[in-house]
């Protein structure tokens, strides 16, 4: 039996997720992901190292943009086949996918019109990566799945997807592969979720597999736990409103922002934060909050009998959720007592650059990052403590306070991916870490073969391994 396993992204990265499996005369992709990272960011312009038009079927851990995004491009250069993935994933990716397209179309006319005044031109300015036609016809391709559900892709592969505890209709993918009398069974971590988080259930367990892929984002550290997290919380608000500034939350529109109002609606009920207001200004978060609604099946026991008392996160006094630009503007008059949760999550585009340029240079404000921040993004720039920071091509000083959150993390850490792996009953043939910063996938390697014993790879770049 031979497997040709291709590394296409997140190879000593974090972003740009996306594997190849030949087999048995079928071509499949896991993930098809948007590299965010600057450094990375031209491999999205790239040729696909694989044919689209050969390829049979994407199988889709979740919506996050870095395991998505390139679904687009991908439809736009042929692929045709389907896109499986659960019904959530569906849902929220389509809003993704369109939301990121709007992005892509308006940040070329952006550059086109700002090159143009300074009378330069580069190597893309004026092209969207893909746009919203592209999104939306490679929407049609999805085939929802349901958890747990054993599904032919192609001759002698099939493939289940489990409840991987991360975002909403966030997966695992287990593969089985068959030839010639005999199987191999391969597991994509996707991105591990943590135990005991609000809103979802725990990531699920497996007792085999013969060649594994786990994520590596937190490899290399242990979060803070819920409890810290409410503490934190509190803290940088009663500062915050204290000292009559703003607080501006970069984040994430998918399970971040819902996360961030299930703890200030706990805050807000146990009486610990003052009552102040707070803006979801974000039309996709906003949509996709609509999608959570729509899915408690996915919610774990704690969630549901919140949603039985009638005290859901996702409605509470104080709470405005922002959809037009009108509204967006008119925040940036208001000069204090306000939280803005707004995307994107490592500030690489969206709502929130307007509000850092509005915030980030007044003492009395707070930029809190809830989320990662990959090398080479603006966000990264402040949490590293750049002392003045390009946004929307001007150089704004940062006098802000910046604070930044670790426990909101819906990436499981070091200690929680090794719960994770410890479930196998017996050694897998082969481990390989991805989806990490080189130094984070180096030294969470080096943790697993000093446990484990077991053979543990770092795959490069575009590699190409075939599995016995």
């Amino acid at each position: 039996m031979h497997i040709k396993l291709g590394f296409l992204g997140a190879a000593q990265n974090v972003t740009g997720s996306r594997y190849s499996i030949e087999v048995n005369n079928v071509r499949l992709l896991v993930d098809c992901g948007l590299y965010q990272e600057r450094e990375f960011r031209h491999r999205n312009w790239d040729q696909f190292p694989v044919r689209p038009d050969t390829i049979d079927a994407v199988l889709l851990t979740h919506a996050h943009l870095d395991h998505s995004g390139l679904l687009p491009k991908l439809f736009r250069e042929g692929f045709r086949g389907h896109i499986f993935c659960t019904d959530a994933t569906a849902d929220i990716t389509q809003i993704m996918l369109i939301d990121s397209a709007n992005i892509q179309e308006e940040d070329a006319e952006f550059k086109r019109r700002r090159h143009e005044k300074e009378g330069r031109k580069g190597p893309y300015p004026e092209l969207p990566l893909y746009t919203v036609a592209d999104a939306k016809a490679c929407c049609t391709l999805f085939s929802p799945v349901r958890y747990d559900e054993t599904i032919p892709i192609g001759d002698g592969v099939e493939a289940t997807f489990h409840d991987a505890g991360h975002v909403l209709g966030s997966s695992m993918i287990s593969m089985t592969v068959s030839q010639g009398g005999e199987s191999r069974k391969l597991l994509f971590s996707g991105d591990v979720g943590r135990w005991n988080k609000p809103i979802l259930r725990d990531p699920t367990l497996f007792h085999d597999a013969d060649y594994v892929l786990v994520e590596s984002t937190y490899g290399d550290r242990l979060h803070d736990d819920s409890e810290t997290v409410g503490n934190q919380l509190a803290d940088i608000i009663s500062s915050t409103t204290q000292a009559r500034g703003n607080i501006v939350v970069p984040s994430f529109a998918l399970e971040r922002a819902q996360e961030i109002l299930y703890y200030l609606n706990k805050l807000l009920t146990e009486n610990r934060i003052p009552h102040f207001m707070v803006f979801l200004d974000s039309p996709m978060a906003a949509s996709i909050t609509d999608v959570f609604k729509e899915h408690p099946e996915t919610y774990d026991r704690d969630m549901l009998e919140l949603i039985r008392q009638g005290n859901s996160p996702f409605e509470f006094p104080g709470l405005t959720i922002v959809r037009s630009i009108e509204q967006s503007k008119a925040i940036n008059n208001i000069a204090e007592g306000a939280m803005i949760i707004a995307g994107s999550g490592m500030c690489t585009g969206g709502r929130v650059k307007h509000h850092l340029v509005t915030n980030i240079s007044r003492a009395e404000c707070t930029v809190l990052f809830v989320g990662y921040q990959a090398i080479g993004t603006l966000g990264r720039q402040i949490v590293d403590g750049a002392e003045e920071v390009r946004i929307l091509g001007q150089k704004h000083p940062v006098r802000a306070r910046v604070a930044q959150i670790h426990g909101l993390s819906a990436h499981a850490d070091r200690d929680e991916l090794f719960r994770w792996l410890s479930s196998l009953h017996s050694p897998p043939r082969r481990v390989f870490v991805v989806h990490g910063e080189p130094d984070t996938t180096a030294q969470f390697a080096d943790f697993l073969r000093e446990r484990t014993g077991w053979e543990i790879a770092i795959p490069q770049y575009r590699e190409e391994i075939t599995l016995d």
